[in-house]
């Protein structure tokens, strides 16, 4: 796992806070936008204080209209202007499809070059918030599915900032996913400045027996079961990808040949979702050093339901985790 300098530590949402800061201060065509982004600092304050130090030209809350907000950002992104969206929920995307799918990742194509769009989308993904089956989703793989568009999907606060503030400076269109349930969670995060390269997976924890490729929130999940794993003898590596597209498949499949044996963990839906996709990329790469098929866990192909007994129940764990790959390791 990489290791930061001058640590200190950091909340995942001071994080996200810092880096929009930091690249308001660097550029100022970077401007923010949303509902609720300015004086009330975001339903999830990922943007307090922000508003007192750049002003309402660069800080705007708008309407509730995600459709609306998306087309503004495009049409801001197309006139040489960095804005950054924020859509409350990962749910609320569906508003935003025309906008990001059909105008944002096609605009530098269909221009022969001359357009670009380089905003990014902020949003959320996760359930066990207990908030139910409209506010829970993981819909990361819709926007992995078009070309033109980049996906970042970050785990701690030192990579929430490093690859936001790529996302900020890269020339395309980035939908950025944060899983509300780690906003509160803290890690090491230095004080100079840093970013970190979409397309880039980290290895959270190395290991030689078994391979666990997780992402965002399952990765702490995998870091807990390779823990359990290490008291049974059992040495589980640890890959974070970090960005879905541009994805890491050379790390990926080095780190499968090496082990023999891969588990992929994603809090999405598993039916045609990104664990199929990641499970693939190695099956491909790495297939006659696998003693093993390729095992994927994934959340129930349901809605998500409100009550918290069912609720937990729709996602991955430790312990299906820790069971699984014992079976592939024996």
């Amino acid at each position: 796992m990489s290791t930061p300098n001058n640590q200190r530590e950091l909340t995942f949402v001071e994080a996200i806070r810092e880096a929009l800061a930091e690249e308001m201060r660097h550029d100022e065509a970077v401007v923010l936008l949303g509902e609720d982004v300015a004086a009330a600092g975001g339903i999830f304050k990922a943007s307090a204080g922000l508003l007192e130090e750049f002003g309402p030209q660069r800080v705007l809350d708008t309407p509730i209209s995600e459709a609306g907000i998306a087309g503004v950002a495009v049409g801001l992104a197309l006139t040489q202007m960095r804005p950054v969206v924020e859509i409350m929920f990962g749910d609320f995307t569906t508003q935003t499809m025309d906008q990001m799918v059909n105008q944002a990742a096609k605009a530098h194509y269909m221009s022969g070059g001359k357009l670009a769009a380089p905003l990014v989308m902020r949003t959320t993904m996760g359930a066990g918030r207990r908030s139910a089956a409209q506010h829970s989703q993981s819909l990361y793989a819709w926007f992995c599915h078009i070309p033109g568009l980049k996906v970042a999907i970050p785990s701690t606060p030192y990579d929430a900032k490093g690859l936001l503030k790529s996302a900020i400076r890269d020339n395309n269109p980035v939908i950025f996913f944060e899983d509300k349930m780690m906003y509160q969670l803290k890690g090491p995060v230095p004080t100079e400045e840093y970013t970190i390269p979409l397309g880039q997976a980290d290895i959270k924890r190395e290991g030689e027996d078994i391979t666990i490729i997780a992402t965002s929130s399952m990765v702490h999940v995998a870091l807990k079961a390779a823990d359990q794993l290490a008291g049974q003898g059992i040495s589980a590596e640890v890959i974070d990808p970090r960005s879905l597209f541009p994805l890491d498949a050379e790390t990926l499949i080095a780190s499968a040949k090496k082990t023999s044996r891969v588990i992929v963990i994603d809090e999405a839906y598993r039916r045609y979702g990104i664990t199929g996709e990641l499970a693939a990329t190695v099956a491909e790469g790495a297939f006659y050093y696998l003693d093993a098929p390729v095992r994927r866990l994934a959340a129930l192909d349901t809605p998500v339901p409100f009550s918290p007994a069912l609720e937990d129940l729709t996602i991955p764990n430790e312990a299906l985790l820790v069971k699984t790959a014992l079976e592939l390791v024996r």
